[in-house]
């Protein structure tokens, strides 16, 4: 069923403490990536390459774009990881340069004229999933519930819950408060409940 691909309370924390365990590793990585490491650069990048693409995804409304972005957004991090120190975790600060990456392509791609309509950005996400993993079909018609979600909901429920980045690290991508990224996830949560519920609904017969 569809609500089991919703995490619960349990299983989130499960998730948290893996996810702690990982993003520490990445850190490190990305500290030894720092002093010119080849080994832990690959390691870095490998880590996260597959959240960068989710989450550019997310961001952009042109699938085509995402390779192009997720290769821009590691460009921009390597010749950047001299300025990092590890204050915050390496995932969150790579998804904040892929946030500004976005967005620069957004300002560039506005000053061109637009030559035709692309598919919206859950192209890019439902092909890079496996299609081999149990779930797979409710994941996809979970991600066509969360494409319903307001914009702001939506990147802090694919933040926190899909991309698994704790609040705090949220909020610093999302540049809000943390409270903010709380109730938008709340808010998230509650709509893709009713949505599952009316989706759940049996159709009543014609007269």
């Amino acid at each position: 069923m569809i609500t089991s691909a919703l995490p619960t309370s349990r299983a989130q924390s499960a998730k948290d403490d893996r996810s702690g365990a990982l993003d520490e590793s990445i850190t490190a990585w990305a500290l030894a990536a720092r002093g010119g490491d080849a080994h832990a650069v690959d390691q870095f990048v490998r880590a996260l390459q597959r959240d960068v693409q989710r989450y550019v995804a997310h961001l952009c409304a042109d699938p085509q774009a995402v390779d192009d972005l997720a290769q821009d957004t590691f460009l921009r991090a390597l010749g950047s990881l001299h300025r990092f120190e590890g204050r915050s975790s390496a995932r969150a600060w790579l998804l904040s340069i892929a946030r500004r990456a976005v967005i620069d392509s957004y300002r560039y791609a506005a000053a061109r004229p637009r030559l035709s309509d692309v598919p919206d950005w859950q192209l890019a996400i439902e092909l890079s999933q496996p299609c081999d993993l149990p779930g797979f079909d409710d994941g996809i018609a979970l991600l066509d519930l969360i494409a319903a979600l307001p914009d702001e909901r939506r990147e802090a429920f694919i933040l926190t819950q899909l991309v698994g980045l704790p609040y705090a690290e949220a909020a610093e991508v999302g540049d809000c408060p943390i409270g903010t990224v709380r109730s938008r996830v709340a808010r998230a949560r509650a709509s893709l409940m009713d949505l599952l519920e009316e989706a759940a609904e049996p159709v009543a017969p014609a007269a």
